[in-house]
Protein backbone atom coordinates (compact mmCIF):
# COMPACT_ATOMS: atom_id res chain seq x y z
CA UNK A 1 0.00 0.00 0.00
CA UNK A 2 1.34 3.45 -1.16
CA UNK A 3 1.80 5.94 1.97
CA UNK A 4 -1.06 8.07 0.36
CA UNK A 5 -3.25 4.74 0.60
CA UNK A 6 -2.07 3.74 4.26
CA UNK A 7 -3.00 7.63 5.05
CA UNK A 8 -6.60 7.49 3.66
CA UNK A 9 -6.97 4.04 5.38
CA UNK A 10 -6.04 5.47 8.46
CA UNK A 11 -8.66 8.06 7.98
CA UNK A 12 -11.20 5.99 7.63
CA UNK A 13 -10.29 4.24 11.00
CA UNK A 14 -10.08 7.32 12.62
CA UNK A 15 -13.55 8.42 11.42
CA UNK A 16 -15.25 5.15 11.78
CA UNK A 17 -13.94 5.06 15.57
CA UNK A 18 -15.25 8.89 15.27
CA UNK A 19 -18.53 8.01 14.25
CA UNK A 20 -18.81 5.05 17.04
CA UNK A 21 -18.48 7.21 19.52
CA UNK A 22 -20.92 9.83 18.44
CA UNK A 23 -23.34 6.61 18.39
CA UNK A 24 -22.89 5.89 21.73
CA UNK A 25 -23.10 9.61 23.05
CA UNK A 26 -26.57 10.23 21.09
CA UNK A 27 -27.83 6.99 21.75
CA UNK A 28 -26.36 6.87 25.31
CA UNK A 29 -29.94 6.76 27.13
CA UNK A 30 -31.24 3.97 24.78
CA UNK A 31 -27.96 1.57 24.89
CA UNK A 32 -27.89 1.82 28.99
CA UNK A 33 -31.75 0.55 28.77
CA UNK A 34 -31.56 -1.96 26.29
CA UNK A 35 -28.32 -3.35 28.69
CA UNK A 36 -30.43 -3.36 31.22
CA UNK A 37 -33.04 -5.46 29.42
CA UNK A 38 -30.58 -7.98 28.53
CA UNK A 39 -29.70 -8.21 32.08
CA UNK A 40 -33.49 -8.47 33.07
CA UNK A 41 -34.02 -11.51 30.46
CA UNK A 42 -30.54 -13.25 31.25
CA UNK A 43 -30.85 -13.23 34.60
CA UNK A 44 -35.00 -13.78 34.43
CA UNK A 45 -33.61 -17.25 32.22
CA UNK A 46 -31.30 -18.38 35.52
CA UNK A 47 -34.15 -17.30 37.60
CA UNK A 48 -36.39 -19.51 35.78
CA UNK A 49 -34.18 -22.64 35.35
CA UNK A 50 -32.65 -22.52 39.61
CA UNK A 51 -35.57 -21.60 40.97
CA UNK A 52 -38.42 -23.70 38.91
CA UNK A 53 -36.97 -26.09 36.33
CA UNK A 54 -34.29 -27.13 38.28
CA UNK A 55 -36.27 -28.66 41.47
CA UNK A 56 -38.84 -29.36 38.67
CA UNK A 57 -36.21 -31.31 37.09
CA UNK A 58 -35.03 -33.50 40.02
CA UNK A 59 -38.95 -33.99 41.72
CA UNK A 60 -39.48 -35.99 38.25
CA UNK A 61 -35.95 -37.76 38.24
CA UNK A 62 -37.12 -39.04 41.65
CA UNK A 63 -40.63 -40.06 40.37
CA UNK A 64 -39.56 -42.11 37.43
CA UNK A 65 -36.45 -44.28 39.60
CA UNK A 66 -39.64 -44.87 41.92
CA UNK A 67 -41.31 -46.60 38.58
CA UNK A 68 -38.59 -48.40 37.18
CA UNK A 69 -38.96 -51.48 39.32
CA UNK A 70 -42.42 -52.06 37.66
CA UNK A 71 -41.38 -52.09 34.43
CA UNK A 72 -38.42 -54.68 35.52
CA UNK A 73 -41.00 -56.93 37.59
CA UNK A 74 -43.47 -56.61 34.51
CA UNK A 75 -46.13 -55.09 36.32
CA UNK A 76 -47.28 -52.92 33.25
CA UNK A 77 -50.55 -51.59 34.89
CA UNK A 78 -48.41 -50.25 38.08
CA UNK A 79 -46.47 -48.97 36.17
CA UNK A 80 -48.70 -46.51 33.68
CA UNK A 81 -51.16 -45.81 36.83
CA UNK A 82 -48.66 -45.65 39.63
CA UNK A 83 -49.68 -46.43 43.16
CA UNK A 84 -49.72 -44.65 46.57
CA UNK A 85 -46.13 -43.24 45.95
CA UNK A 86 -45.60 -43.27 41.97
CA UNK A 87 -47.63 -41.47 39.55
CA UNK A 88 -47.30 -43.36 36.37
CA UNK A 89 -45.30 -43.25 33.60
CA UNK A 90 -48.18 -41.64 31.62
CA UNK A 91 -49.03 -38.88 34.56
CA UNK A 92 -45.19 -37.68 35.05
CA UNK A 93 -44.52 -37.66 31.29
CA UNK A 94 -47.75 -35.27 30.83
CA UNK A 95 -47.26 -33.18 34.51
CA UNK A 96 -43.32 -32.97 33.75
CA UNK A 97 -43.10 -32.71 29.75
CA UNK A 98 -40.17 -29.88 30.14
CA UNK A 99 -38.01 -32.13 32.12
CA UNK A 100 -35.84 -34.82 30.61
CA UNK A 101 -37.30 -37.28 32.90
CA UNK A 102 -40.75 -36.47 31.92
CA UNK A 103 -39.63 -36.80 28.64
CA UNK A 104 -38.05 -39.86 29.34
CA UNK A 105 -41.73 -41.51 31.02
CA UNK A 106 -42.48 -41.19 27.49
CA UNK A 107 -40.64 -44.27 26.40
CA UNK A 108 -41.51 -45.99 29.61
CA UNK A 109 -45.58 -45.18 29.03
CA UNK A 110 -44.76 -46.38 25.26
CA UNK A 111 -42.91 -49.89 26.47
CA UNK A 112 -45.97 -49.91 28.82
CA UNK A 113 -48.58 -50.67 26.34
CA UNK A 114 -46.82 -52.16 23.90
CA UNK A 115 -46.54 -54.74 26.41
CA UNK A 116 -49.99 -54.82 27.34
CA UNK A 117 -51.32 -54.97 23.25
CA UNK A 118 -52.78 -51.21 23.31
CA UNK A 119 -50.29 -50.60 20.05
CA UNK A 120 -52.58 -46.81 19.29
CA UNK A 121 -51.61 -46.14 22.69
CA UNK A 122 -47.77 -47.12 22.63
CA UNK A 123 -47.43 -45.03 19.58
CA UNK A 124 -48.70 -41.75 21.20
CA UNK A 125 -46.48 -41.78 23.97
CA UNK A 126 -43.17 -43.07 21.74
CA UNK A 127 -43.87 -40.36 19.29
CA UNK A 128 -44.02 -37.55 22.20
CA UNK A 129 -40.29 -38.75 23.12
CA UNK A 130 -37.59 -35.93 22.13
CA UNK A 131 -34.27 -38.12 21.50
CA UNK A 132 -31.29 -36.62 22.52
CA UNK A 133 -27.36 -36.94 21.91
CA UNK A 134 -27.08 -40.21 23.75
CA UNK A 135 -26.33 -43.55 21.44
CA UNK A 136 -28.07 -45.81 23.85
CA UNK A 137 -31.63 -44.94 25.20
CA UNK A 138 -32.30 -42.59 22.63
CA UNK A 139 -32.12 -45.68 20.11
CA UNK A 140 -33.81 -47.96 22.17
CA UNK A 141 -36.54 -45.12 22.20
CA UNK A 142 -37.32 -44.83 18.27
CA UNK A 143 -36.81 -48.43 17.79
CA UNK A 144 -39.76 -49.42 20.07
CA UNK A 145 -41.85 -46.58 18.28
CA UNK A 146 -40.22 -49.02 14.67
CA UNK A 147 -41.78 -51.88 16.32
CA UNK A 148 -44.93 -50.29 16.73
CA UNK A 149 -45.29 -49.23 13.51
CA UNK A 150 -44.69 -52.62 12.33
CA UNK A 151 -47.18 -54.03 14.48
CA UNK A 152 -49.67 -51.54 13.30
CA UNK A 153 -49.22 -52.34 9.94
CA UNK A 154 -47.43 -48.86 9.13
CA UNK A 155 -43.72 -50.47 7.61
CA UNK A 156 -42.71 -48.30 6.04
CA UNK A 157 -42.87 -46.00 9.16
CA UNK A 158 -40.88 -48.64 10.60
CA UNK A 159 -38.40 -49.25 8.52
CA UNK A 160 -37.43 -45.64 8.30
CA UNK A 161 -37.76 -45.27 12.30
CA UNK A 162 -35.04 -48.44 12.64
CA UNK A 163 -32.69 -47.09 9.94
CA UNK A 164 -32.91 -43.39 11.96
CA UNK A 165 -31.82 -45.76 15.71
CA UNK A 166 -29.27 -47.17 14.11
CA UNK A 167 -28.04 -44.01 12.72
CA UNK A 168 -28.27 -42.32 16.45
CA UNK A 169 -26.86 -45.68 17.90
CA UNK A 170 -23.81 -45.32 15.80
CA UNK A 171 -21.80 -48.23 17.13
CA UNK A 172 -21.24 -51.74 15.99
CA UNK A 173 -23.31 -53.53 18.87
CA UNK A 174 -26.82 -52.10 18.30
CA UNK A 175 -26.61 -50.08 14.76
CA UNK A 176 -26.57 -53.73 13.47
CA UNK A 177 -29.37 -54.79 15.38
CA UNK A 178 -31.96 -52.19 13.82
CA UNK A 179 -30.78 -52.01 10.31
CA UNK A 180 -31.20 -55.77 10.12
CA UNK A 181 -34.73 -55.56 11.41
CA UNK A 182 -35.02 -52.86 9.10
CA UNK A 183 -34.10 -55.35 6.06
CA UNK A 184 -36.22 -58.02 7.22
CA UNK A 185 -39.07 -55.67 6.86
CA UNK A 186 -38.48 -54.56 3.39
CA UNK A 187 -37.98 -58.43 2.51
CA UNK A 188 -41.16 -58.79 3.81
CA UNK A 189 -42.72 -56.26 1.50
CA UNK A 190 -40.75 -57.86 -1.44
CA UNK A 191 -38.35 -55.35 -1.69
CA UNK A 192 -35.38 -57.14 -1.94
CA UNK A 193 -33.33 -54.48 -3.77
CA UNK A 194 -33.58 -52.17 -0.74
CA UNK A 195 -32.92 -54.91 1.60
CA UNK A 196 -29.69 -55.74 -0.01
CA UNK A 197 -28.39 -52.24 0.42
CA UNK A 198 -29.23 -52.56 4.26
CA UNK A 199 -27.86 -55.65 4.41
CA UNK A 200 -24.54 -54.50 2.57
CA UNK A 201 -24.40 -51.50 4.57
CA UNK A 202 -24.30 -53.82 8.11
CA UNK A 203 -21.35 -55.82 6.64
CA UNK A 204 -19.72 -52.49 5.23
CA UNK A 205 -19.86 -49.97 7.72
CA UNK A 206 -19.99 -52.30 10.87
CA UNK A 207 -17.27 -55.03 9.97
CA UNK A 208 -16.84 -55.79 13.54
CA UNK A 209 -19.74 -56.37 14.72
CA UNK A 210 -20.97 -59.86 15.69
CA UNK A 211 -23.34 -59.82 12.45
CA UNK A 212 -20.76 -59.03 10.19
CA UNK A 213 -17.56 -61.52 11.63
CA UNK A 214 -17.07 -65.16 11.06
CA UNK A 215 -18.11 -67.40 14.04
CA UNK A 216 -16.41 -69.72 14.84
CA UNK A 217 -17.79 -73.29 15.38
CA UNK A 218 -17.00 -75.95 18.47
CA UNK A 219 -14.71 -77.88 15.46
CA UNK A 220 -12.38 -75.00 15.61
CA UNK A 221 -13.75 -73.99 12.34
CA UNK A 222 -15.23 -70.51 11.03
CA UNK A 223 -18.67 -70.53 9.74
CA UNK A 224 -19.47 -67.17 7.39
CA UNK A 225 -20.84 -64.27 8.69
CA UNK A 226 -24.62 -64.49 9.70
CA UNK A 227 -25.53 -61.08 7.09
CA UNK A 228 -23.91 -63.21 4.46
CA UNK A 229 -26.95 -65.66 4.39
CA UNK A 230 -29.15 -62.37 4.48
CA UNK A 231 -27.55 -61.18 1.43
CA UNK A 232 -27.61 -64.54 -0.17
CA UNK A 233 -31.28 -64.73 0.40
CA UNK A 234 -31.93 -61.43 -1.29
CA UNK A 235 -29.86 -61.56 -4.12
CA UNK A 236 -31.03 -64.57 -5.66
Amino acid sequence: MTQKGKKEAALDVNNAMAQSEAFIIKYKKQLLIALAAVAVVVGGGLAYYFGYQQPREEKAQSLLTLGLPYLAQQDYDKALKGDGRFPGFTRLANDYSSTDAGNLANVYAGISYEKTGKIKEAIKYLEQFSPKSDHTISPAGIAALANCYASDKQVDKAVEAFKKAADKAANPALSPLYLLEAGKLLESQKKNDQALEVYQLIKKSYPTSTMATPQRLQNGTFANPEIDRYIERVSK
